[in-house]
């Protein structure tokens, strides 16, 4: 059977211009050992590969054993590791940008490490006084603003776990979704803007909030208003008061499967399923 043809190869200086040309150096390959000899490697010898990337992730040495158990489905990754998503998504101090957001219907934001870091802190002092601990869920109804991702962090900081719909999604494509995981808190915004258009969202979050009896608290950005009425979410927090003490910037440590966030399936084929992703994984991964 004839080989083909080659659709792709790597750039004659990739071994020292790529990140993964540096890992296999780091890990002990040479350019003349070859890609094939580096690939076999990851599929053959899976704790010293693992063990490699956890090195280069840059979360230290890596837990003995990095695979406990290998069957598929089943594998069991890392059992003893004690780590933390944001610990290391926030380990970057100083005063370059951090998030940068650009919008039609805002004003541009730019946050610095320090800052973000900052603002992780106090919403995670805040999620800890309305009772979030680990393994509570908090669910965003929120647009793709920098809150949303401050909000993730400090869930993730706490040990909760993450979900979120975008604000366009109606009252029953979120209840299908974030019923089936019980959170126990509501970040919702508003409202939000399409083109020159105001779109409140007082109805929606009252319906929601109305299905979903695990919630022990709502907190509410005003994306639309700068300070929402509050008197529209009865017993609702504002976020500009959630944050608004100093606070220490703490991370609780959780098993590397402890999950991060949890996504949805499209729900095209009935209702959607929840998936789960978890700290180690999205680590290695990153």
């Amino acid at each position: 059977m004839p080989a083909g043809d080659v659709l792709w190869s790597p750039a004659a200086d990739a071994w020292d211009a790529t990140r993964m040309g540096r890992f296999l150096a780091a890990s002990g390959f040479d350019e003349q050992q070859g890609w094939e000899t580096a690939r076999r490697w990851s599929v053959t010898d899976l704790d010293d590969f693992w063990g490699a990337v956890w090195r280069d992730a840059g979360l230290g040495e890596p837990p003995v054993p990095v695979l406990a158990h290998e069957a598929m489905p089943g594998a069991r990754w890392c059992p003893d590791a004690r780590l933390n998503v944001a610990e290391h998504l926030l380990r970057w101090t100083g005063n370059q940008p951090a998030i940068i957001a650009r919008s039609d219907t805002r004003v541009d934001i730019t946050l610095s490490r320090d800052v973000l870091r900052g603002q992780v802190a106090r919403v995670a002092a805040g999620f800890r006084e309305l009772g979030v601990g680990p393994g509570d869920r908090v669910v965003g109804y929120l647009p793709n603003v920098p809150e949303a991702v401050i909000a993730f962090l400090a869930t993730a900081s706490i040990g909760a776990i993450w979900s979120s719909c975008a604000p366009e999604f109606g009252t029953t494509s979120v209840i299908d979704r974030v019923e089936q995981i019980e959170p126990t808190l509501l970040l919702a915004a508003d409202g939000y803007r399409y083109g020159d258009r105001e779109i409140p969202r007082v109805e929606e979050v009252a319906a929601i909030r109305a299905a979903l009896p695990t919630l022990e608290a709502t907190v509410v950005l005003g994306h639309l208003t700068g300070h929402p009425k509050l008197a529209d979410f009865p017993g609702a927090r504002d976020w500009a008061t959630l944050g608004s003490n100093t606070a220490p910037l703490v991370f609780e440590p959780v098993a590397f499967d402890h999950p991060l966030y949890i996504l949805y399936s499209s729900g095209t084929t009935g209702r959607p399923k929840a998936i789960v992703h978890g700290h180690g994984g999205i680590l290695l991964e990153h």
